[in-house]
């Protein structure tokens, strides 16, 4: 880490604890493009775990942070005081552009919407894909260069979740990197730089645009899967169940945004995370390579650091007390993830990273309740053969300068990370 990322941290954590709590914007993009925001949620752990933002903050007014584990997992689980309904984030969806998504629904409708798409990640299809994967993992690091600078982000995580997705919806193998496109249009900001232009308006219309191609695409794949007997792809499962059949243009295209960025961006950001965590822990790093039946539960720790997924966001259905404040009916409520993973007085030393926990996967980055991440076990499959296979490889994969990070508060990210790899096994 260069001097001038420490200096960063630390002006970030006098600036933390000596603004009023009132002027804590947890949702500035700044926090999370220079990784910034732990003073704050520490600050607001200690003082004040529920805290009810000021409407002038955001341009979708008021809404309550929650950033202790414990109450945290009092929302996640208590989907009748909780609705995912209308948005699972801060922002509230544009009327001229709703997209209905099981995720973002309360039951019955989302119970039958998320049955319907289970099955892909059974223990029984687990067992099939395995070998898959493992294959693919294999071909994608033999492929690396070596002794040369590359970008892990593009060559490693993107390439093998964009497969992954691919396998899974049974989609053109030649147009799999659309997906990864669709992903990352879906949840960016104006600022982000994948729009061309930093109009909110204007970017605006630009996902609009590329997101009705999407639904224009899988809308092509829908036509040829209801036309062929039920299969076990997702589009297939979408096609063929009858929870999902009858869906509307706008609500396939916000069940195939869930899948692609479920699928997508937690698995793709973990995959960066670990070699980003083990050179920032070489400790950690020589405890993995000496014992690498420790990778599972590396996986584990490193999703919980990571947390590829900063926030969700519920709607109160009724007034409730919450941490000794009383949250109204209708206003929005945020679970800061990101915060309860390193909540002190749960987790043990929380800020380190320490692939040997007694309870590696006591975290919050899958959620609880009925909401709970459909496909936690894929993802932790597929980080499990990624670095079961890198260490039989290669001795180290060295990280060698500062990662770019995703410009959001909602997907936790990298958008590139330069690595080398000195040499083989």
């Amino acid at each position: 880490m260069s001097d001038g990322n420490i200096d960063l941290k630390a002006e970030a954590r006098a600036r933390a604890y000596s603004i009023p709590l009132d002027e804590i914007d947890l949702t500035d993009i700044e926090l999370w493009r220079t990784e910034t925001y732990w003073p704050y949620f520490e600050r607001l752990r200690k003082e004040d775990p529920v805290h009810l933002h000021p409407p002038e903050q955001h341009e979708d007014g008021a809404y309550w942070s929650v950033t202790k584990y414990n109450d945290i997992m009092a929302v996640d689980t208590n989907h009748e005081a909780f609705s995912s309904e209308p948005s699972i984030t801060i922002f509230d969806p544009k009327e001229d552009f709703v997209m209905p998504m099981f995720i973002a629904m309360d039951p019955p409708k989302h119970d039958v919407q998320r049955k319907t798409v289970s099955p892909i990640v059974s223990p029984h299809n687990l067992q099939i894909l395995e070998p898959i994967i493992r294959e693919r993992i294999q071909n994608t690091l033999d492929s690396l260069p070596i002794n040369q600078p590359f970008d892990w982000v593009d060559k490693v995580s993107i390439e093998l979740t964009t497969q992954m997705l691919a396998t899974l919806f049974d989609f053109p193998w030649e147009d799999r990197r659309k997906l990864t496109r669709w992903s990352d249009i879906a949840t960016a900001g104006p600022e982000s730089g994948l729009f061309n232009s930093t109009d909110p308006d204007e970017a605006d219309a630009q996902r609009k645009m590329e997101l009705f191609e999407c639904v224009d695409y899988f809308s092509r794949l829908w036509a040829e899967r209801v036309a062929q007997p039920p299969k076990g792809d997702l589009i297939s499962m979408l096609a063929h169940g009858e929870a999902t059949k009858d869906m509307d243009r706008m609500e396939y295209l916000g069940n195939l945004i869930l899948l692609i960025v479920g699928g997508n961006d937690t698995t793709r950001n973990s995959m960066t995370g670990s070699v980003l965590a083990l050179n920032q822990n070489p400790d950690q790093y020589a405890k993995l390579k000496a014992n690498p039946e420790l990778v599972p539960s590396m996986v584990s720790e490193t999703i919980r650091w990571q947390t590829p997924l900063a926030h969700m966001r519920r709607t109160a259905t009724r007034d409730i007390e919450l941490g000794g404040k009383t949250i109204k009916k209708g206003d929005k409520v945020v679970m800061w993830y990101a915060s309860g993973n390193r909540d002190e007085e749960v987790i043990a030393n929380p800020n380190d990273y320490i692939i040997d926990r007694e309870r590696p996967r006591q975290h919050l980055s899958f959620g609880f309740g009925i909401h709970r991440c459909v496909g936690n076990r894929l993802a932790e499959l597929q980080l499990k053969i990624l670095w079961e296979e890198i260490l039989v490889r290669f001795p180290t994969i060295k990280v060698v300068e500062e990662p770019k990070r995703v410009p959001s508060s909602f997907v936790k990210g990298y958008e590139s990370m330069t690595v080398i790899i000195p040499s083989k096994n």
